[in-house]
């Protein structure tokens, strides 16, 4: 039987396509207002937000390093610069593998290990900038230059960027002198203002660099640029140029310097040189010395290993750092102290065995002339034969009369126990003993030989270089103190803390002229019968067309015992006294004051005071030249 015929419901289905209608369209609706809604919270109410997003991804910001300020010596002549080179760069965020762009480098530029250790230790510094280049190779040579410029299309992220670098056109002959800038390490950067040293890389560590590095860093300035999603930059937005370093100029003579340098030769040791007038250091030697512009860039391992293990260490400042027994050096003010304590008068002899003993004691404390057979001595000796024939004997005895406390309280009076220098960061204090200093240091009394000891510059006193001749400006300036510096000129950048030394002014003129008069007699007094000459006459006073006031002496490397005599001869070269000469000239207008030590060197006068003098009459000469008159 057939199905019924059914009619269609329109009625029924315009009800459902008008509920489907509706639904699609209110969910159109809802959805829009969804957008609509998101649009406005994006880009109104959200809006800064977004946009300095959008920013920081379109534009960056990066740091202008400033010009390092120059540094000059006293005639003008440059001895810190700035020259340009080409560093070749690489921005961490452009490289998708670092290690493999690297290999590519290394097979165009021979990049060796260590200059990869050295990178990756500058991208892991944390004071490095999203987008900001980190040196790969510095210096590139002409040819690393081509290879790099022929394939930049393997090589994203990296380029080649024009920087200035710390350049020392005097190499070793100024690095004591002047000091040194050094690329930031990871202690530096974790005490470092992020902000100031914002694209800068170099910090001064050590010398002048180091002191003066806030006035001649300079400030840091910035440019906005606009750059692809690649990093490439497309526009210069905004700049703000940094502000270049201060240049400063020293006391240093760098021609001096030299002279110097050449007078003292091969030979380890120190000069340093000083204007009594202002006390600015004139020359600094300290041999041997090193090449600065190796640590610019950085230096290889192996190199520094050489520097750092050497046993001349030339890393080592001997002028400002070395520590040395003073020996006779030191008689000048020993003497002065006896003189105005009343310890001794100037018309007080006596006659000298070449020995002396402590009561009750039967040790003997030598006169350097002293024979195993009783010879020795120096006869009848007064004040002024004690210093221009050095005899230990007179000084054994006063320094007993002084005792140790009046001792460390006229020595230092000349500076010696601490840092006096205006500027020199690395000086060392030396060491000024007393009674109280051994107790504390050692846990034992002072006992009297100590006193005798030091009666000579033997036993615990030690002294730097600097101070020996910052001691004999004093004495070249009859008193008037002045604390040695480096900088010329400008005072509102020196150390104010070390400028607190009195002009010794308890002295009368007297006293002054009879302790300079006895000095100057250690150079001039010559061709005298029985061995009356100056110790230091034979070997620079015979042609000297000056008037110089000076004193030798020598310090023992390794003791003596009882009985026995000094055989230089019989000693390992390193286990030879070292030798000292001071002096100033013209005694009666004090120039230049200086002290030079060398090493093992032996006799003062014979050693030491030859490098003196060729200091001076270089000097001099040239002081004369510049005032157009005769010397």
């Amino acid at each position: 039987m057939a199905e019924p015929w059914v009619l269609k419901d329109h009625s029924g289905e315009s009800w459902v396509f008008f509920v489907r209608a509706a639904t699609g369209f209110i969910v159109l609706i809802v959805m829009t207002l969804i957008l609509l809604m998101r649009l406005i919270y994006l880009q109104i109410i959200q809006y800064d937000l977004y946009a300095t997003m959008s920013d920081n991804n379109r534009i960056q910001v990066e740091p202008l390093p400033p010009v390092r300020g120059l540094i000059f010596d006293r005639n003008n002549e440059l001895i810190a610069d700035n020259i340009p080179v080409l560093n070749l760069t690489l921005t961490k965020e452009l490289v998708d593998d670092i290690d493999q762009t690297l290999s590519k480098i290394e097979a165009l530029t021979g990049l060796s290990e260590g200059e990869r250790e050295a990178f990756h230790e500058r991208l892991e510094n944390s004071q490095r900038r999203p987008h900001e280049p980190v040196p790969v190779v510095l210096k590139l040579s002409s040819e690393q230059q081509a290879k790099i410029a022929v394939n930049r299309h393997i090589l994203p992220g990296v380029q080649i960027e024009a920087r200035l670098i710390r350049h020392y056109p005097k190499g070793e002959l100024l690095a004591h002198a002047v000091g040194s800038v050094r690329r930031i390490n990871e202690s530096d950067a974790r005490e470092l203002n992020r902000t100031a040293y914002s694209g800068t890389s170099h910090i001064g560590k050590i010398g002048v660099e180091r002191y003066y590095e806030d006035v001649l860093l300079g400030s840091v300035g910035y440019r906005r640029v606009e750059t692809t999603a690649s990093g490439w930059v497309l526009d210069e937005l905004e700049v703000i140029d940094p502000v270049p370093g201060r240049n400063l100029t020293l006391h240093l003579d760098s021609t001096l310097q030299q002279v110097a340098s050449d007078a003292l030769g091969e030979r380890r040791g120190a000069v340093v040189a000083i204007e009594p007038e202002t006390g600015g250091i004139l020359a600094l030697v300290s041999n041997p010395s090193y090449d600065p512009n190796l640590f610019v860039t950085g230096i290889d391992y192996e190199t520094y290993a050489g520097l750092r293990d050497s046993i001349d260490t030339p890393l080592f400042n001997r002028v400002v750092q070395g520590q040395y027994e003073p020996g006779s050096t030191i008689k000048p003010m020993l003497g002065l102290a006896g003189l105005v304590t009343g310890a001794v008068s100037m018309d007080f002899q006596f006659q000298d065995p070449g020995w002396f003993k402590l009561p009750n004691s039967s040790r003997l404390y030598r006169d350097w002339n002293w024979t195993q057979s009783g010879a020795g001595g120096h006869g009848i000796v007064d004040f002024q034969k004690s210093i221009y024939r050095s005899c230990n004997v007179y000084y054994y005895r006063l320094a007993t009369n002084l005792g140790i406390e009046k001792i460390h309280e006229y020595l230092s009076l000349f500076g010696f126990g601490r840092d006096t220098s205006l500027d020199i960061p690395e000086a060392a204090n030396g060491l000024l003993p007393s009674s109280q200093w051994k107790q504390e240091a050692r846990g034992i009394p002072w006992y009297p030989g100590d006193t005798v000891n030091i009666g000579i510059g033997q036993g615990d006193i030690l002294v730097t270089p600097l101070q020996l001749a910052t001691a004999v400006t004093v004495l070249a300036n009859r008193g008037r103190w002045v604390s040695p510096r480096m900088l010329k000129g400008s005072n509102e950048l020196l150390n104010d803390n070390n400028a607190d030394m009195k002009d010794i002014d308890q002295v009368p003129d007297y006293i002054w002229e009879e302790v300079i008069n006895a000095m100057e007699k250690v150079v001039h007094r010559g061709n005298q019968e029985f061995g009356e000459n100056g110790t230091a006459w034979y070997y620079i006073g015979q042609d000297i067309e000056y008037r110089m006031a000076g004193k030798s002496g020598t310090a023992q490397v390794v003791g003596i015992k009882q009985g026995e005599v000094y055989n230089e001869e019989e000693l390992a070269e390193r286990l030879r006294k070292h030798a000292w000469f001071v002096g100033f000239a013209p005694v009666e207008n004090p120039q230049i004051a200086l002290a030079v030590l060398v090493e093992n060197g032996g006799g003062g006068s014979e050693f030491a005071a030859p490098v003196v003098r060729q200091v001076i009459d270089y000097y001099l000469e040239s002081q004369y030249r510049i005032a157009g008159v005769s010397p």
